[in-house]
């Protein structure tokens, strides 16, 4: 017998069913049939030479696997995919209507270059590189306040306001001393900071966001599978043993207790040259500063970050560009050309090494600018193909252990952040009630933190999509925000498109394009037809159709 929780959810995706003529299913899961892509030259208006090459080495693998893609995405799909992946929420409603119905050939990679100008794309690659930095549980001062996470926000701000190049920004990271809110990069430090162990948690951390490397692996024993040896991890671990952190705390009367006052990282003295550690027989070894072939020199007086930073904004190795790139490469579709993306080396080789090598060596010469990737990424013929797939590429499964094709997109779940700033986007669900935007700050902040301690672990850090799980489909269906985004309150998006003139119709498909981003097939039509002669309420009926529509697979997913 199912228990309350799961008879629930089946009714309500009954519920769902009925209403909308049953939305679509998650391609990955129904495997909808589509067409082969033509084999006529894919164009999205770009004349980047570089892009055609990514496309044709792309092109040899689907030949090589005896693959044929599927067809290329329409408007619609490609549009809401690209604003999820770019600036972090679904397009507007009129945005989508304008977009669908224009015949200009290049507008694919117009909306790309637009989408990088809009204020929206700062925001979200400061959420995206502030949660990969420090995690989501820093979300303001409170009982885990020796990191600021305003101070880290501030930083990639900056950072992506101005399009710093990529290999500085790193070493910024790496060499960042001061006042956690005054200098906001040294947050990434004090969050991997974990006192007594002597930097190796911050050196696990640091090579496998920035230089895509897991030498964590070698931390007790010599890798299985490569030449890295066990020393490697300690040599690395030798840089970051000069860094320390100061806590100044004060007295603080409302709550009768010490707080934080502010954290600085500061440069310490080591006592010897050497790093030791104890192999698996019990032998002691030394270990020196060393990144790859390059010393460092062991001196106590030298500031061995600083001479790493060098190192890495020099990225002789490639390694700062390769990682980036492989990262990139994954946020668009899913999936790096290694997985993990942040473990990279000769026991885990590159799924395209070629097209790796090509966009690694494009983004050094492009002086490591991260708005050029992503418009080499999002303007390629593989990122803008269906996630639909067909026997002709079912093979392509990632999730099932095969080696990405990207002869498909490959289904994501929205991202927390994604989810609350899309359903803001579709509903106008803020304004409901005609709150400032003081208070609809406020609600945004306290929504995520309830997300995050619903579904955080026992850290309150590592929640990092909705994933569908039955709680979340609960807090989605019958949450406050939910609640809120289908009212009939006065300025709520439904009481607005209720009262619009237009046939039901036009109204209909305004919710579905403010939604889904696009328009209603027949069969919905159809079938909400027949709910609105049925209905007694023509407004709720209304209320239903968009409950439906946000509480569907369709809406919750990047695809």
């Amino acid at each position: 017998m199912m228990n309350p929780a799961t008879q629930l959810i089946s009714q309500i995706h009954t519920r769902m069913l009925v209403l909308c003529g049953g939305l679509a299913i998650l391609s990955a899961v129904a495997g909808v049939s589509a067409q082969a892509a033509e084999e006529a030259e894919f164009s999205t208006g770009s004349n980047e030479v570089l892009i055609k090459e990514v496309n044709q080495l792309i092109r040899r693998s689907w030949d090589d696997n005896l693959i044929k893609p599927s067809e290329v995405a329409d408007d619609a799909e490609w549009l809401r995919r690209v604003y999820l992946d770019v600036v972090g929420h679904i397009p507007p409603m009129e945005t989508a209507k304008e977009f669908i119905a224009s015949k200009d050939p290049a507008k694919r990679s117009k909306i790309v270059d637009q989408l990088l100008d809009d204020p929206d794309y700062v925001r979200n690659w400061t959420t995206i590189w502030t949660n990969n930095s420090i995690g989501r549980g820093f979300r303001n001062r409170g009982d885990r306040d020796e990191v600021s996470r305003l101070g880290m926000d501030k930083f990639y701000r900056e950072v992506f306001a101005r399009n710093r190049p990529w290999n500085e920004v790193v070493k910024d990271i790496v060499t960042a001393e001061g006042n956690f809110e005054e200098n906001g990069a040294v947050n990434f430090i004090l969050a991997q900071m974990e006192m007594p162990d002597e930097g190796v948690q911050l050196t696990a951390d640091f090579t496998k966001l920035f230089l895509g490397i897991q030498v964590q692996c070698t931390q007790c024993h010599d890798h299985p599978f490569n030449d890295w040896k066990q020393d490697q991890f300690w040599s690395y671990n030798s840089i970051f043993r000069q860094t320390a952190k100061d806590i100044q705390r004060k007295y603080d009367e409302d709550s009768g207790r010490m707080v934080v006052d502010f954290v600085e990282v500061t440069w310490r003295n080591v006592d010897q040259e050497e790093v030791f550690f104890e192999r698996r027989n019990g032998e002691v070894r030394p270990a020196y500063p060393v990144f790859n072939s390059h010393k460092i020199d062991p001196a106590k007086h030298v500031d061995r970050r600083k001479e790493f930073g060098e190192l890495l904004q020099t990225d002789a190795d490639k390694m700062v560009a390769a990682a980036m790139v492989n990262r990139m490469w994954g946020h668009f579709f899913g999936y790096g050309f290694t997985k993990p993306v942040d473990d990279m080396g000769p026991h885990n080789p590159p799924s395209h090494p070629e097209v790796m090598e090509l966009l690694t060596n494009s983004f050094i010469e492009s002086g490591y600018d991260v708005k050029q990737l992503v418009r080499w990424i999002a303007n390629t013929e593989a990122y803008n193909l269906t996630s639909q797939f067909s026997k002709e590429n079912e093979i392509d499964n990632p999730a099932a252990g095969e080696i990405p094709l990207f002869s498909h997109i490959y289904v994501k779940a929205m991202e927390v952040e994604q989810l609350y700033d899309s359903l803001i986007i579709a509903t106008n669900a803020h304004k409901s009630g005609a709150r400032s935007f003081e208070a609809s700050e406020q609600q945004r902040q306290r929504w995520l933190g309830e997300f995050i301690t619903l579904f955080g672990d026992d850290e309150n850090d590592s929640s990092t999509s909705f994933n569908g799980s039955i709680p979340q489909a609960l807090m989605m269906m019958n949450g406050r925000l939910v609640t809120e985004a289908t009212s009939l309150d006065r300025g709520s998006f439904l009481t607005e498109t209720v009262a619009s003139s237009g046939s039901d119709v036009d109204k209909v498909k305004n919710i579905y394009l403010a939604t889904l981003s696009r328009y209603p097939n027949g069969r919905e039509l159809s079938s909400i037809a027949k709910l609105f002669r049925s209905s007694p309420n023509k407004a709720l009926a209304y209320q239903d159709v968009l409950w439906a529509l946000l509480n569907s697979n369709e809406f919750i997913v990047n695809h």
